[in-house]
């Protein structure tokens, strides 16, 4: 851990003075992810949270699909209504008509996938990861994957624009396996709290998905160019400090999710305006 620090603290250091040699341009590019719409610059995973991003030039977002005892889809992190709204419940047992009655502590309404859709429906160049939250196995059961698959899958299919790129991820194996079975064409991507190495590459390949999403910290140059030649997309995760984004882009990932996407692409657009970042659908 010392030496990633130390290594990010080098980077940094290294871009302030990379534009004026010229050379900081790549030829794949690093798209950035506001994780939650922004989590550290916004109410996370509500409406005004997108909204704000995406009148700051952010049109590419990572967030969090749970769905409710009645088996609505909703945009949260947490299971658990504590963190962010500041009252007990878990959202897998309640209804939508008692969720659509919490506020978050800073006052915002829950977000529903339905209405996350429609905001997205409309613009362009936008690309969304949907990281599916059914790890609790409690919560949700073997037969409740299927059912939430289907209602995410299909509520995704029939509004996100037509010329939007889009993922579906998870931790849990279980409804990656599902889609992979049931909607081929769509871009799966796991998830792990480890880094891109040779045993989160076999994991990947084993489940047929497109990418991964795995640990900034403690992963390669060496290891991320060995995926990009199994065909996989590598996303690293997470991105607390401008460093780490710089960090990424220089490992040579293809997407970065951090925090502070407005931070980020204030930093890129002023310091290093040449280099291959992109804020939306990698195009």
């Amino acid at each position: 851990m010392k030496h990633y620090h130390l290594l990010r603290s080098a980077i940094l250091s290294a871009f302030v003075f990379l534009p004026l040699l010229g050379i900081v341009a790549q030829e794949t590019s690093t798209v950035i992810l506001g994780h939650r719409g922004g989590r550290h610059e916004q109410d996370e995973n509500t409406l005004q949270a997108f909204q704000n991003a995406w009148n700051a030039g952010i049109h590419s977002f990572e967030t969090d699909i749970h769905m409710t005892k009645d088996g609505a889809m909703i945009i949260i992190h947490d299971g658990s209504l504590k963190r962010t709204c500041g009252v007990d419940g878990n959202v897998e047992e309640m209804t939508a008509a008692e969720l659509r009655k919490v506020r978050t502590l800073k006052g915002n309404p829950l977000l529903f996938l339905n209405e996350l859709l429609d905001f997205f429906h409309d613009k362009k160049g936008v690309y969304v990861e949907f990281e599916m939250k059914t790890s609790d196995k409690k919560l949700n059961p073997d037969l409740r994957i299927p059912i939430y698959c289907e209602k995410a899958a299909q509520a995704i299919l029939a509004k996100m624009p037509k010329d939007a790129y889009w993922s579906m991820t998870s931790f849990d194996y279980r409804p990656l396996r599902y889609l992979h079975e049931h909607y081929p064409n769509i871009r799966l991507m796991m998830i792990s709290g480890t880094p891109c190495n040779d045993q989160t590459i076999e994991t990947a390949k084993a489940l047929g998905v497109q990418g991964m999403a795995v640990t900034l910290g403690g992963s390669t140059r060496a290891a991320l160019e060995k995926a990009h030649k199994e065909g996989l997309k590598v996303n690293l995760w997470p991105g607390a400090k401008v460093e780490d984004t710089l960090l990424a882009y220089y490992l040579g990932a293809d997407f970065l999710c951090t925090d502070i996407p407005i931070e980020v692409k204030k930093y890129f657009d002023k310091m290093v305006p040449q280099a291959n970042v992109k804020f939306g659908a990698p195009w």
